[in-house]
């Protein structure tokens, strides 16, 4: 009898020290933030390569480029407006990247498009995943465009936060795979703790 309502004092304590399957599923998706409308206008900015100069240059692109673009559509609120806008003016964009890359005294080799189906990877930004896809970009090709990328939302204005800080699916992969082997120890370690406390009684 005495071994019966320990064990059940033990069983009660576990069931209500486990979290909420419910609650933790609403703090989660309440987490779960999408920054980047349905509809906006990216800036994707590849370097020539992954050398230190070449993504130093990639750097004086994006902060040039970026800080012109957000002026011309930090008063516009119509997407169709900053498309016409922006392609309007795409020609001064290439004036500013040929002018910084001149400046640096690197060749001028660079490439600069812009169309609704320019190719990102996959990113985790916060909680939220961004999926791989074709999406509305300026495209900036630096040299041969085999560096490392960056890249923001001109439309509406978010380049203030830097989307290529976010993780990508594959480094955010082995931690999901330790958090699931976690979960798989948890019951093993209760399951013995029980038998010792029954094995003490």
């Amino acid at each position: 009898m005495k071994k019966f309502i320990c064990g059940a004092i033990i069983l009660f304590i576990i069931l209500f020290s486990m979290p909420i399957k419910g609650m933790s599923e609403d703090n989660s998706s309440s987490m779960d933030v999408k920054v980047i409308p349905d509809e906006a206008i990216r800036l994707r900015i590849l370097a020539n390569s992954d050398k230190p100069a070449d993504q130093a240059v990639k750097r004086m692109v994006r902060d040039e480029v970026s800080n012109v673009i957000s002026k011309w559509v930090k008063d516009i609120t119509d997407i169709n407006e900053a498309r016409r806008m922006i392609e309007a003016r795409i020609p001064e964009i290439k004036q500013i990247v040929d002018g910084v890359l001149k400046r640096e005294n690197e060749q001028p080799i660079y490439d600069v498009k812009y169309g609704k189906k320019i190719s990102f990877p996959a990113k985790l930004y916060g909680d939220y995943l961004y999926p791989a896809g074709k999406y509305e970009a300026v495209l900036i090709t630096l040299g041969k465009g085999k560096g490392a990328n960056w890249w923001c939302v001109l439309f509406p204005p978010l380049c203030f936060l830097d989307f290529s800080n976010g993780t990508s699916v594959a480094e955010a992969a082995p931690e999901k795979e330790q958090e699931e082997l976690k979960e798989k120890e948890e019951p093993v370690e209760v399951k013995f703790f029980l038998f010792e406390w029954f094995d003490w009684l």
